[in-house]
């Protein structure tokens, strides 16, 4: 059973409480609809090629989870009866039950979603890139949703500089460089959430999202959903993720950056965060 809650967390914030057993819980936080301009102007340091062009988008509402799937959820989830493939119960390099799960594939999130579904009767899939970064902005337009740089004591990614190959990539704009933790952390640690309510959005772990790769925004969906058509013969294997990890450099745990792996490869950086739309119109009327 879910249940329904409002809680203060920048501003108020619509949540409902999904119950995984052995007092295990999923929050959902429910993202309001809205238009949004997705990817990022030429002159955002750090702007890339696949971020243009810059397009309007209009996202319906829906409940994206408070946190990444955490690995005491996996767990509880993949124990559930299979849909089309096996999950590994414990597949973190780093763990604890708290830290966000990762070295799971795409196919590995896209069945957690389906098992999630089974179990609640609420359809659980994965984000399309437009959902995600109208999620992350959160109405803002600057390249991260708590402004115009980013420090290591407001998420986990590289903060210092690459000295094996003489990178000074430790700091984004104007910010400073901070530290290296060469690890996950602890989701919400950070305690810093964005104004829908959403925490570790920039780094921790790359997210999965639904969509194939393409090299840029020409000619890509207005309405929110997934660009599921592959970009070409030889992107048919590679799916979006978005939000950076703890290994990235700054420039790349912003709103529009853009990342991709192959769809059946899971590494110690890749995990997921789930969402729900037929659970967010349950959410409205309540």
């Amino acid at each position: 059973m879910a249940r329904v809650v409002t809680s203060s967390i920048q501003k108020t914030a619509q949540y409902y409480i999904e119950d995984l057993g052995n007092q295990i819980v999923l929050e959902m936080v429910l993202i309001p609809g809205g238009s949004f301009k997705m990817g990022s102007p030429t002159e955002e340091l750090g702007h890339q090629e696949s971020e243009s062009p810059q397009h309007l988008v209009s996202i319906k509402p829906f409940c994206m989870g408070k946190y990444p799937v955490t690995q005491a959820q996996w767990q509880a989830v993949a124990a559930l009866p299979q849909v089309n493939r096996e999950l590994k119960p414990n597949p973190s390099y780093f763990k604890g039950e708290n830290r966000p799960v990762e070295s799971v594939s795409w196919h590995d999130a896209v069945e957690f979603c389906d098992r999630l579904t089974a179990h609640t009767k609420r359809v659980y899939r994965l984000p399309s890139e437009a959902e995600w970064e109208y999620a992350c902005r959160a109405g803002t337009n600057t390249p991260f949703h708590f402004g115009e740089t980013i420090m290591t004591d407001l998420a986990n990614y590289r903060g210092t500089d690459n000295e094996e190959y003489k990178w000074s990539a430790g700091s984004y704009g104007r910010g400073p460089k901070g530290i290296y933790r060469q690890e996950t952390t602890v989701v919400g640690s950070f305690e810093v959430a964005n104004a829908f309510g959403l925490y570790d959005m920039h780094g921790n772990v790359w997210e999965w999202c639904a969509d194939h790769w393409h090299e840029n925004y020409e000619g890509a969906p207005t309405d929110g959903s997934a660009w599921i058509e592959a970009g070409d013969e030889n992107d048919n294997r590679l799916r979006l993720l978005r939000g950076g990890c703890w290994g990235s450099n700054p420039w790349n745990c912003r709103c529009a950056y853009r990342n991709y792996d192959l769809h059946d490869y899971g590494y110690i950086d890749l995990g997921v965060r789930v969402m729900c739309g037929v659970a967010s119109t349950l959410l409205c009327q309540s």
